[in-house]
């Protein structure tokens, strides 16, 4: 185990050598390592592997402001693109409740989603949304990519959703 996690740091340091692209060394490895020091880094888990050395500037064509829903739920949310592809991208004063079972980051028709349901659960009618990923934790900086295909014009907003309980924990308006 230790001897992976020094082989997979080798790696890492032999990347941050060769990388044409100027990054810092924090942003390197929040790409590279895991939050776990234990833990031997997976080369499948890293993101934008494919793309490591040609990273474009990445453009916000729209952002906004979680308001809170079933539950608290709070920070700004960004769309981005970047090499080609969309991005969802929470920042790192993103944080929602730990009490849903089955959270998904979804975009939204509405441009005003809590406003146009009802207390308390604020539940999505189908077709009215497009699941885009799980959330990967309750707060912070994380990423979710948009399939190609999705028109964002369609969609004026970005949901907290839990599935199991059709319940909106939070929403933010996108505004670009």
């Amino acid at each position: 185990m230790k001897s992976q996690y020094l082989l997979g740091l080798g790696l890492v340091s032999l990347l941050m050598v060769t990388c044409v692209q100027k990054a810092s060394s924090k942003q390197l490895l929040t790409n590279f390592v895991s939050a776990n020091a234990n833990t031997p880094i997976l080369l499948s888990k890293m993101q934008n592997v494919d793309n490591f050395g040609k990273s474009a500037a990445k453009t916000t064509i729209k952002s906004g402001s979680f308001v809170s829903g079933e539950h608290t739920t709070q920070g700004n949310v960004n769309i981005v693109t970047q090499n080609g592809q969309t991005f969802i991208e929470l920042e790192r004063s993103f944080k929602t409740s730990s009490s849903g079972p089955d959270l998904v980051v979804v975009l939204h028709r509405s441009p005003n989603v809590i406003g146009s349901t009802r207390p308390p659960a604020y539940s999505l009618k189908r077709g009215d949304y497009l699941v885009i990923a799980p959330l990967q934790k309750f707060r912070g900086t994380q990423r979710y990519r948009i399939p190609q295909n999705v028109n964002l014009a369609d969609y004026q907003s970005v949901a907290i959703w839990c599935r199991k309980f059709n319940a909106t924990f939070g929403s933010a308006t996108l505004r670009g």
